[in-house]
């Protein structure tokens, strides 16, 4: 009778009789299919790890290898062969539920296996991997005193989107080889596969090209100059122009292998017809402007007149000159040995913000429009595209630009990005065009992610809940032709690396997980709690991010004569303090319950928030008469 009840109490009760999992999951992007199972697999002082015969699947090999046994401590085994406790599985027969870069990933007490289609999709379930142990696992030395376990799980996953992007703008700030490396390593570890890196621009000409050296014995260096970029004074011709750099054939074939290994596809951008300064400063000829030939590399002064009407003017012509043949001649060498250099499929031309004043003015352009029958400057830059375009498929690649380039008319093959909002996507998908959508509505890294108090000065925000609404294949487009979506990180304010590091994560993980995760996979509340396990692991990996989530959103309302200040927590589970006695608030002052009168005679508010009793925000000093402007 004992044993009926016993083994009636088993069918009825399993959890009770074997350890629950109740270990935390934080994948970042979210999988497809995650199913928690019982116990956990906890890490031997030896790991075989089996990997499939081949070299292409090395990289994966050593980076478990090395991310496991730097923190651990534990031993690693590598086999062809045999069962281990550690495998990865390229499949036989062709999962086609997975595609090229799917994966599952299968962990129990006894072993962890990943399969996958492609060497890609077992990268990506190694990433996965590894975010299922302790924070502690990105330590880069030791780590004593902790558990590692992983829970027991059953993954199913693929990307939603083919083109998971972020571009790095290396022209208006320098960075080296080294630093474009650290930004490479912390976008594939989230599965991010394109990097659209930024070569030229008014602020410099980053890449080698041998045929031309004076676009980096002059293009590539400028006056230094601190502070808010933007509003310098122009540099002085005695002003020493030592800041800059730009990266050689060899360097560039580096990046790019060291890319590949990673499965990150690199896509140069060579800016025209605007944004083109660094060029003219080398070679005047290339403008339309004879006062180009006193022209030098954008220092950080102000360049173009955002406010004019009907449309922005310039200040100097920073445009190459679409009417002189030595433009196109120009062109040819630079795409000749930038198509050599980067074996992708597509070369981004820029297109973007070009300004007509100093065009309207120019007698060659004059011509050109008579000659060709142009109409307005909008047909004189498409003009320009359709050349520029010629140039580039001629070299084998295909040609891509940001959504200006629509205004004039494009072939099939050229791809659009739709940064001004997502309609020009829209239109481009309905007519058949290859469209990655970068909305500044969403995807505008380079934004204010904080409060205007606490950020670099930038002139718009972008917080991380608006971020995470990013839907880059919207209903009204014709999905068949959305390859993805991607966000931008242009540098004007971004002097260093850690501040690039910053501006990137944890917006770079809203930004993943709407490229990689199902629509219906995303979830704020989960999404907010996995970033936080992410910070944990960033403190481990010495990666800078982003605290702004923790401080409250700061509007200002006027009602007769008296301002009022409200405060609206981006994250639940916040209490938040404040001050108008120019103390610094803690939790022991009175919680903010309601919108605050601003006292008649008060110069400063303090504001901080809590979790309980560990400060959260960093503690937000602002102005009373900041404060009454926000009201305006």
């Amino acid at each position: 009778m004992r044993k009926f009840i016993l083994k009636t109490l088993f069918l009825i009760f399993p959890l009770a009789l074997f350890p629950q999992n109740t270990l935390e999951v934080s994948i970042i992007p979210e999988p497809v299919s995650m199913v928690k199972t019982q116990g956990s697999f906890i890490l031997p002082k030896e790991i075989t790890l089996i990997r499939p015969a081949g070299a292409a699947n090395d990289y994966t090999v050593d980076f478990l290898k090395n991310k496991i046994s730097k923190a651990t401590g534990s031993r690693f085994k590598i086999s062809n062969s045999g069962q281990g406790n550690l495998r990865l599985v390229l499949n036989k027969t062709h999962n086609s539920s997975l595609g090229s870069e799917g994966y599952t990933l299968s962990v129990n007490p006894q072993r962890i296996l990943i399969t996958a289609n492609t060497p890609a999709g077992l990268f990506y379930g190694a990433q996965s991997l590894i975010q299922l142990f302790p924070p502690e696992i990105e330590s880069k030395s030791k780590v004593s005193d902790v558990m590692w376990q992983i829970p027991a799980v059953e993954i199913a996953d693929y990307p939603r989107v083919q083109w998971r992007g972020l571009m790095f703008d290396v022209a208006r700030h320098f960075f080296t080889v080294e630093e474009v490396k650290r930004y490479i390593d912390q976008m594939s570890r989230y599965k991010y596969n394109r990097l659209h890196l930024g070569l030229t621009n008014d602020e410099g000409w980053r890449i080698e090209i041998k045929s031309l050296p004076k676009l980096t014995e002059i293009g590539a260096w400028r006056v230094e100059k601190i502070g808010n970029f933007g509003t310098f004074s122009p540099p002085l011709p005695d002003e020493p122009k030592n800041y800059g750099g730009y990266y050689t054939h060899e360097q560039i074939r580096d990046l790019v292998k060291y890319a590949k290994q990673r499965f990150v596809e690199i896509m140069p951008e060579i800016n025209g017809p605007g944004h083109s300064l660094a060029a003219i400063a080398s070679y005047p000829e290339l403008a339309s402007t004879p006062e180009a030939k006193n022209y030098s590399v954008r220092a950080g002064e102000p360049i173009i007149d955002w406010y004019a009407k009907p449309r922005h003017t310039s200040y100097i012509d920073n445009n190459l000159s679409p009417a002189n043949e030595v433009v196109y001649e120009f062109l040819d060498k630079v795409i000749t040995e930038v198509a050599e250099l980067f074996p992708f499929e597509y070369i981004h031309c820029g297109g973007d913000e070009t300004t007509y004043n100093f065009w309207e003015k120019s007698p060659e352009i004059a011509a050109l429009m008579k000659r060709e029958n142009l109409k307005n400057m909008a047909e004189v830059q498409s003009y320009f595209g359709k050349r520029y375009e010629k140039i580039i498929q001629s070299k084998g690649k295909k040609m891509m630009g940001w959504d200006e380039i629509l205004e004039g008319g494009i072939t099939p093959t050229t791809g659009l990005m739709s940064w001004r909002g997502i309609n020009h996507g829209i239109e481009a998908s309905k007519s058949g065009h290859y469209v990655v959508m970068s909305p500044t509505t969403f995807a505008y890294i380079d934004f204010m992610q904080g409060d205007a108090a606490t950020e670099a000065p930038v002139y718009a925000s972008l917080r991380l809940n608006k971020t995470y609404e990013f839907n880059p294949v919207p209903e009204e487009a014709n999905a068949k032709f959305i390859l993805g979506g991607q966000a931008n990180l242009w540098t004007e304010q971004i002097y260093n690396f850690r501040q690039a590091e910053y501006m990137t994560w944890p917006r770079g993980f809203a930004i993943i997980e709407s490229l990689w995760s199902p629509q219906s996979k995303k979830n704020w509340n989960n999404f907010i709690r996995k970033t936080e396990d992410h910070f944990k692991r960033y403190d481990f990996a010495e990666v800078k991010y982003s605290p702004a989530i923790y401080d409250p959103i700061v509007s200002v309302k006027k009602e007769g004569e008296a301002f009022y200040v409200e405060l609206t927590p981006e994250i639940s589970g916040l209490d938040i303090y404040t001050s108008f006695d120019n103390s610094t608030p803690d939790y022991f002052y009175p919680k903010y319950t309601k919108p605050q009168l601003i006292p008649k005679d008060a110069r400063l508010m303090r504001i901080v928030t809590y979790k309980g009793k560990s400060q959260a925000g960093r503690v937000m000093t602002i102005t009373v008469e900041d404060l009454k402007k926000r009201a305006d």
